[in-house]
């Protein structure tokens, strides 16, 4: 983890005890459409004096944050950010330091399974590519961390103040198949590889911050099987009851989230709150 300077520190706390955001401040990576866009939506809806940071690679293309944004003007600040780009990352931490001082909650929820001719999901060990598995390592494990890295700063001025929690919350999503110790049934190598380095990367990020005391909660959350773009090529063999809305998962994670405790740090729940095994 990269240190931050006394002066970056400085100007953080005095712009955060200036601000007047007292329903909190959310950020949201991966917001223009699916779960990161019902994220955006929940969060504005179920608070009317929180803030709500929405960030995407391309936020003019996704019509779900232009509408909200029509309807919470106020309280939705839209900003680019590349997760492969990390000057991109850095600048959106910058500008929320800027207008608000600190940051409550990130919400990690990009991820990628799937790109017509450039990345499916392998049945084979035959069909492992190394294109691929750099691909899901980037976007997948890389990029969530490195939004980590440049929002630590904010988090930790920002705690839980405006909230009812007492620490800030970084909730990254994960998927059950990451966990090793569920693996039963092999394939897809790329994604479930990718997701195992994204919760051993955030595993070893929450045991710095226990270490240092920051006032900070690291998680991971499995959604589920959501209908999403994301997991509709894969629906066919998913049993009705046990295919979410993104409605329904994006509530019962935010109850998760709103409910955290200090040690719940490191923890990997899935969406109804049980623990999943590494």
């Amino acid at each position: 983890m990269a240190s931050h300077s006394p002066r970056f520190l400085s100007l953080t706390r005095r712009a955060f005890s200036s601000s007047s955001h007292g329903g909190g401040v959310s950020m949201v990576q991966g917001a223009s459409r699916g779960i990161g866009l019902e994220f955006v939506k929940q969060l504005l809806e179920n608070n009317d004096k929180g803030h709500v940071v929405a960030t995407c690679r391309n936020p003019n293309a996704s019509t779900g944050l232009i509408h909200l944004k029509d309807k919470f003007a106020d309280r939705l600040k839209i900003l680019p950010l590349d997760l492969t780009v990390e000057s991109s990352i850095e600048a959106s931490a910058l500008s929320i330091k800027e207008t608000y001082g600190h940051l409550n909650l990130l919400i990690n929820a990009s991820g990628i399974l799937s790109i017509p001719e450039v990345l499916q999901p392998e049945t084979t060990l035959n069909k492992v590519e190394k294109s691929s598995l750099m691909l899901a390592y980037e976007v997948n494990a890389v990029g969530p961390i490195l939004v980590i890295k440049h929002m630590w700063p904010l988090l930790k001025v920002g705690a839980g103040f405006g909230t009812e929690r007492s620490p800030a919350v970084v909730a990254s999503l994960s998927a059950r198949v990451g966990s090793i110790g569920d693996n039963r049934v092999g394939g897809w190598h790329s994604y479930r590889s990718s997701k195992a380095a994204l919760n051993q990367l955030s595993k070893t990020v929450s045991v710095e911050f226990a270490r240092k005391k920051d006032p900070i909660v690291c998680i991971l959350l499995h959604p589920g099987t959501v209908d999403t773009d994301l997991s509709r090529p894969f629906q066919k063999n998913v049993p009705k009851e046990k295919l979410f809305s993104k409605e329904f998962s994006v509530q019962k994670m935010l109850s998760i989230i709103n409910n955290v405790k200090r040690d719940d740090n490191g923890k990997f729940f899935a969406w109804d709150g049980q623990e999943i095994p590494w």
